[in-house]
Formats: structure tokens, sequence, C-alpha cells
């Protein structure tokens, strides 16, 4: 069950993230928009791993690695989300890096400190 909460409010911080900061930077034109959907979810997305940390959904001691992998899940997710605009199913399908990331990195930081 924690699995699932951790990966919903992955998918949904990412999108919420790059949403608010797609608004916010439309009012400074095209370029804005791609601009701060991406400062949002690059805010966004970190910060959902710490609130997962606190909630006891992750390991305290994996936070920074799945924030970083989720991070990069995002970065990721924004560049096949911007190049598959044309489709839904591009964009949608996507959004599934975030908390693969955030997984990865999860699991990259139960291995190192097994091997410590």
């Amino acid at each position: 069950m924690k699995r699932a909460a951790f990966v919903i409010l992955l998918i949904g911080a990412g999108g919420a993230g790059g949403a608010l900061g797609s608004m916010i930077g439309a009012a400074f034109g095209k370029t804005a928009l791609f601009a701060g959907g991406v400062i949002g979810g690059v805010i966004a997305t970190p910060l959902a791993v710490v609130l997962a940390g606190t909630f006891g959904w992750i390991d305290r001691r994996a936070v920074k690695f799945a924030a970083i992998g989720a991070t990069l899940g995002f970065l990721a997710a924004a560049a096949i989300a911007v190049n598959t605009l044309s489709s839904p199913v591009g964009p949608i399908l996507a959004t599934t890096l975030v908390p693969i990331g955030g997984l990865i990195g999860e699991q990259l930081a139960r291995r190192s400190s097994a091997a410590a």
C-alpha cells in the first residue's frame, strides 16, 4: 500500500508542479510556459519525495536518492511529453517515469546502505 501511495504521490506531484509552473510561465510567453513547467516539476517532485519520507512511505535514508531519481524521471518525462504533444499517449505514459525514477533511486539507496 505504501508503494502505491508513493507512486501516486509522485505522478500527482510531477503533473501538478508542471501544470502550475506552466500556468505561471504562460504569463511571460510561450518559452516561459515550457520553462515554468519544467521548473515547477523540478521543485514539486523532490518535495513530494520528502513528504513520502515523512509519512514513512519510503525509508528516510533513501529520500536523497529517491528525490534525485524522481527528478531525473521528471526531466525525462518532460522531454518526452514536449516531443509528443501531437498525441495524448506520449505525455500520459511519460508521467510514469517520475515514480520509476523515484523507485530506482530508493532501490539504489537500499543497495548502497546494505553494501556499507
